[in-house]
């Protein structure tokens, strides 16, 4: 990540925080600036991932037709009204128990659907029962999205609690099968049983488990676990947890790419608990023209303050490296007393290795900004900053201003643009390393995106050095969406050079 970029993560997020072995859903590599396009694709993926199927814009209206018909007031402390529709309905007003055959219904006000050909219960004990194949939509405020179809079902509408055999379906956006469904109000398990976010029949990916427990939108937690890739096992673990969070982009599968700097590259990250707030980060990668080229980092981060050890090699947008060996980095960040404002600090002291020069590196980094300014279609991101940099290896100092502002147009869903100026005191000309600096204090990025169509989209980003007055860069990107996995070439026209990269759909 170069600091254009780590900069521009800031202005979306209000906060200054250390690189982590996180990325985003869609990353474009680059020095261009072309990551805000990257913001505003994952915007428009996540409305695609959240945005409702007409049967579940049929449940959430038939619920609200329901509160209409209400004769008294709603008891919200009492589980929610339920209705029955059925071809053949019969009920024993001294046991509660009935029966419905045919093509029964059964909605609770909530927005839960159950339907089946043949159901039995007990209205009292608000219990129901479907002998054979059943359906289930839900759609309750602050509790997880359900689409499953089973058989064998038992479900308890006062408690929230049943169990269904043979399932398969998706709970929020993950594809779920399982011999056995336990549900419960915060959770559900399944027994024997494979989990994915690939929709395709044959998933290019998944996890197979004896036993799942998940926690929508925190976690899921796997037993004896194993990690398919196709056919192919990659790896298994007895017990393993894996980060649903949709605010976490931990990408846990491999990335495969080229380039003419790296050649070959094969990348894969691991996150694994330690502690509470502290995670160990691995992102094992190896490449054709350097070998080894991993990262690793003991990472502890609660709420506004993140504190982080690291050691091994990392790479910015203009494929240049360096070698951490190790380093200790500190960042903290907060608004300034409720208002839209922020401020951040950041330190890094660590040893620095890079083309024979050992040096003993520390930054200071404080930076303020403004959240996101919304005017309409157009987004405008400001920073500025303060920088200071010192060496060990030959005593040299450089500080300065930093400033950075970058304006986003979302025009519709095909076309997005973007342009930035970006000033920084600091350079590769006065800088003892050239990691993540430009050969330029001030530059103007600009470029935009189109989507062909829902599997292919076409981007291009620029780079004019206003110091020398001249284009520095101008690249062009081709994502190529395969449903499980993307394809994502990059041409450097400026350079001559290409570049793939291959990745699936992160979770």
């Amino acid at each position: 990540m170069t600091r254009k970029d780590r900069a521009l993560a800031m202005l979306v997020t209000g906060l200054l925080l250390v690189p982590c072995a996180a990325h985003a859903s869609y990353q474009s590599s680059s020095d261009t600036g072309v990551t805000a396009l990257d913001y505003i694709e994952n915007n428009r993926r996540a409305e695609r991932e959240n945005r409702l199927t007409e049967e579940q814009k049929q449940l959430l209206a038939d619920a609200e037709a329901m509160k209409e018909h209400l004769r008294h007031p709603l008891d919200t402390a009492a589980p929610a009204p339920v209705a029955f529709e059925g071809d053949d309905l019969a009920y024993d007003e001294r046991t509660g128990d009935f029966t419905a055959k045919g093509d029964v219904h059964i909605l609770q006000m909530d927005a839960h659907r159950f339907q089946g050909a043949d159901v039995s219960g007990n209205l009292q004990r608000q219990e129901i029962t479907i002998p054979g194949k059943a359906h289930i939509l839900q759609m309750t405020p602050n509790m997880a999205r359900v689409t499953l179809d089973g058989y064998r079902t038992n479900y308890n509408y006062a408690t929230h609690t049943g169990t269904m055999a043979d399932a398969a379906g998706k709970i929020d956006h993950y594809y779920i099968t399982g011999k056995r469904f336990e549900f419960y109000p915060d959770h559900y398990v399944a027994y024997d049983g494979t989990a994915t976010k690939c929709g395709a029949k044959k998933p290019d990916y998944h996890w197979s488990a004896e036993k799942m427990t998940i926690y929508p939108h925190d976690k899921i937690v796997l037993e004896k676990m194993k990690f398919w890739i196709k056919s192919t096992v990659l790896y298994q673990r007895d017990h393993y947890v894996a980060d649903l969070n949709p605010q976490n982009k931990h990408q846990d599968l491999p990335t495969l790419g080229y380039d003419a700097d790296d050649g070959v590259s094969v990348e894969y990250g691991i996150k694994k608990p330690l502690a509470k707030h502290v995670d160990l980060n691995l992102n094992l990668r190896v490449v054709q023209h350097g070998g080894w080229r991993s990262n690793y980092e003991a990472r502890w981060t609660n709420r506004k303050m993140s504190a982080a050890v690291v050691y091994g090699h990392y790479e910015d947008g203009d494929s240049k490296w360096i070698r951490r060996q190790p380093s200790f980095l500190w960042s903290y960040g907060d608004h300034i007393a409720g208002s839209p404002f922020y401020y951040s600090l950041g330190y890094e002291y660590g040893r620095w290795y890079q083309k024979g020069i050992h040096s003993n590196h520390t930054s200071y980094d404080l930076g303020i900004g403004h959240d996101p300014i919304k005017m309409g279609t157009y987004t405008l991101y400001l920073h500025t900053g303060y920088n200071l940099t010192k060496e060990s290896y030959d005593g040299s100092k450089v500080q300065g201003l930093t400033f950075d502002g970058v304006l986003t147009k979302d025009f519709d869903a095909r076309w997005a643009a973007y342009v930035g100026y970006h000033y920084s005191k600091k350079n590769a000309r006065n800088s003892l390393f050239d990691y993540e600096t430009d050969d330029f204090s001030k530059k103007l990025e600009g470029g935009f995106s189109y989507r062909l169509d829902d599997r292919n989209r076409f981007v291009v980003g620029t780079r004019y050095n206003l110091d020398a007055g001249k284009w520095d860069d101008i690249d062009y990107y081709w994502y190529h969406d395969m449903h499980c996995s993307e394809l994502i070439l990059r041409y450097r026209s400026k350079r001559n050079t290409w570049g793939i990269r291959f990745e699936f759909t992160p979770w």
